[in-house]
């Protein structure tokens, strides 16, 4: 038997998100997970707090000459990190 009037189950669920008002804080979630990837272990053992507020990823690094670095390759951190949650959900990334 086919169905005429079928329709992704991922695409409902995307429906169902947004009209809950979930799908930004799902994807702030995922910003915030995909940091670990984005970053690597090298700098994720100098990484504190991270969490997103407004639009903006806030991440805490434990070595000032690492913040400054990272201060440099923010728009970089940014965009990568939209690419792995496949939405633009970060428009900054602010290192303290």
């Amino acid at each position: 038997m086919i169905r005429k009037n079928a329709e992704e189950i991922g695409n409902l669920i995307r429906q169902f998100l947004r009209a809950e008002g979930l799908e930004t804080p799902l994807n702030e979630y995922r910003a915030m997970r995909s940091w670990e990837e984005v970053a690597g272990p090298t700098i994720q053992k100098y990484t504190g707090d991270v969490f997103v507020k407004n639009g903006i990823l806030n991440v805490k690094i434990k070595s000032p000459a690492l913040r400054q670095n990272l201060n440099m390759e923010r728009t970089t951190l940014a965009k990568r990190i939209n690419e792995r949650v496949g939405a633009q959900v970060i428009t900054e990334v602010r290192f303290f």
